[in-house]
């Protein structure tokens, strides 16, 4: 933390006892301010509890709807390697049309020399 020189720190507990001064003036008084601050504090705990109860909720929505999602996936899955198998295996010859073109792999290639074997 960097040093402050002595007038900012004079400025900060200044500022400090200036919060603390409005803070003591604001405190309730009387029935009417007891009456808002319980007001006050029950309004905030009913919301805390609702909240609580509606991230309950949802979490167990969301473990319900684990097996379905689950299952819905590995099928997709299942799909997708049918569809890779079928696309390596041997329905590929009947689905392209006959010409004397055949695909090659994109690439650079280099055609070695054979050597005589010794």
């Amino acid at each position: 933390m960097p040093q402050m020189n002595r007038d900012q720190r004079n400025a900060a507990w200044q500022a400090a006892h200036q919060w603390r001064a409005r803070a003591t003036q604001t405190q309730p008084s009387g029935l009417m301010g007891s009456l808002k601050l319980l007001l006050t504090w029950l309004a905030f705990g009913a919301l805390m509890v609702v909240g609580v109860v509606l991230g309950l909720v949802f979490l167990l929505i969301g473990w319900a709807m684990m097996p379905f999602v689950r299952h819905k996936m590995k099928k997709r899955m299942e799909q997708m390697r049918a569809d890779q198998a079928q696309d390596i295996g041997g329905d590929y010859a009947h689905t392209q049309p006959r010409s004397g073109y055949q695909d090659a792999l994109e690439g650079s290639y280099e055609v070695k020399q054979e050597t005589p074997h010794r």
